[in-house]
């Protein structure tokens, strides 16, 4: 099993002054490493027929309509799972959670995997971003802490790679923008109406 998790909108609570009001973080689950690879190939050949180079990356907040649509059409056919949390940052109400990037991130990354209804086990997991080393440390220890046991792994490894060279976190980050979108847009949730087969569960956390 593999899985690549991506987020959409910000950690940050000045709602009044610019952050979202809105975080979603969305795992994209395969059974099959195959899948995987047909999946990428179809995805590179979209990036061509949009005559976009081939160092271009997909990401939601950037892309024209056509484009996620076109994009959306061009994976809802493989076989994978979408889980996804959606944080409506209006109801937190922990000053931790509140104070630190870090610890926000961390903690709904957290949740998103445990409470995944045993979805999500012995897992190899690809997370967007570089962050700084001490945080990536961390950050891994502490998803292992909170999320494997002597009776249950949810992931065998961990790892926070670029989505610039990897279009299966890309994927991840069209999705997440597509289900943040759908919080906020009727045309988020007729984007999201393409992938209603592959979406096994959205939490509202609140």
């Amino acid at each position: 099993m593999i899985v690549f998790i991506d987020d959409s909108g910000d950690p940050g609570f000045k709602l009044d002054r610019g952050s979202s009001r809105f975080f979603v973080i969305t795992a994209v689950i395969f059974e099959d490493e195959l899948e995987i690879e047909k999946t990428a190939v179809a995805i590179k050949e979209l990036r061509r027929k949009l005559s976009f180079p081939d160092t271009y990356e997909f990401k939601f907040f950037k892309s024209r309509h056509d484009v996620r649509l076109e994009f959306l059409k061009t994976i809802a056919p493989f076989e994978f799972k979408v889980r996804s949390i959606v944080v409506d940052k209006t109801l937190i109400r922990s000053n931790e959670l509140k104070s630190t990037k870090e610890s926000f991130y961390s903690y709904f990354i957290k949740n998103l995997l445990q409470y995944n209804k045993d979805s999500i086990k012995n897992a190899r997991i690809k997370i967007d971003g570089s962050g700084d080393r001490v945080f990536r440390k961390s950050f891994e220890a502490y998803l292992r802490q909170q999320l494997n046991t002597s009776t249950k792994q949810v992931f065998v490894d961990l790892k926070m790679v670029d989505s610039k060279n990897n279009v299966m976190v890309q994927m991840a980050d069209m999705i997440a923008g597509t289900v943040k979108r759908s919080q906020e847009r009727q045309d988020g949730v007729e984007l999201k109406e393409i992938l209603r087969k592959r979406v096994s569960d959205e939490w509202q956390f609140h």
